[in-house]
């Protein structure tokens, strides 16, 4: 009894400083270990990775074993308490993100797949808010944006400049937001932008593993964005 009283005058101590302060009771909520619960994850990353190799032609198959990674992070934060927004806006972003995976299997379906990204883009920027704003981000960002736009927008033909521009704007204002969110998230939008980056490349000048190397990038960017849902975001000074 004594233990419980002194507990809670630890409590309204540091409430009284202004200092952080966390229930107990939120203890009684562990998330699970991270690395049994994305051993599944990590599997079908490695079964599609070797078996693309393999198959000459897109096909469903193709589809499901590339959408299946992104598929079980969707399904994997199910597990991050507490739930919430946030939580179901992550699920949606990498729900389209799967579709997206899916229509590049097919290159006629190129524009479906980058409008599937798009959406996905959209809600990961709408989760990561605009809190803290950091507007001092914004220079190193779009001077980063304007040697991104520079350097491949001369290469792709005329009819897929907007839609190019359209995804990138979203793409660079995600970045944004979740650098200033951090944690990982941050990592993780940094990594997406990498991917990207050297998915364009492999398009047009074939890099030495460019397959291996974007897919790589994209299934660490996805799983770290979705890991955010399980950290508190830091504590904003005013």
């Amino acid at each position: 009894m004594q233990a419980t009283v002194g507990g809670c005058r630890s409590d309204l101590d540091a409430r009284k400083e202004g200092l952080p302060w966390r229930p107990r009771f939120l203890a009684q909520h562990p998330q699970p270990r991270m690395g049994l619960g994305l051993l599944p994850f990590f599997l079908a990353c490695a079964v599609y990775l070797l078996v693309q190799s393999s198959l000459d032609q897109p096909s469903r198959v193709s589809a499901l074993l590339k959408s299946l990674p992104v598929l079980y992070l969707a399904g994997f934060l199910e597990t991050a308490h507490p739930g919430g927004g946030y939580r179901s806006l992550l699920q949606g972003a990498l729900l389209c993100s799967a579709v997206g995976d899916a229509c590049l299997i097919w290159p006629e379906a190129f524009l479906h797949g980058m409008a599937a990204f798009g959406l996905a883009q959209l809600l990961y920027l709408w989760a990561f808010g605009l809190t803290p704003l950091r507007p001092d981000l914004l220079l190193p960002i779009l001077l980063v944006c304007a040697l991104y736009f520079g350097f491949l927008l001369p290469h792709f033909p005329p009819r897929l400049v907007w839609p190019v521009l359209a995804y990138s704007t979203v793409l660079f204002s995600m970045l944004w937001r979740a650098l200033a969110r951090g944690g990982s998230a941050r990592w993780g939008a940094l990594l997406f932008l990498l991917s990207d980056t050297m998915l364009a490349c492999n398009t047009f000048h074939q890099l030495p593993h460019g397959h291996l190397l974007v897919m790589t990038t994209y299934y660490l960017a996805q799983m770290l964005i979705a890991l955010s849902a399980f950290q508190s975001p830091r504590l904003k000074s005013h």
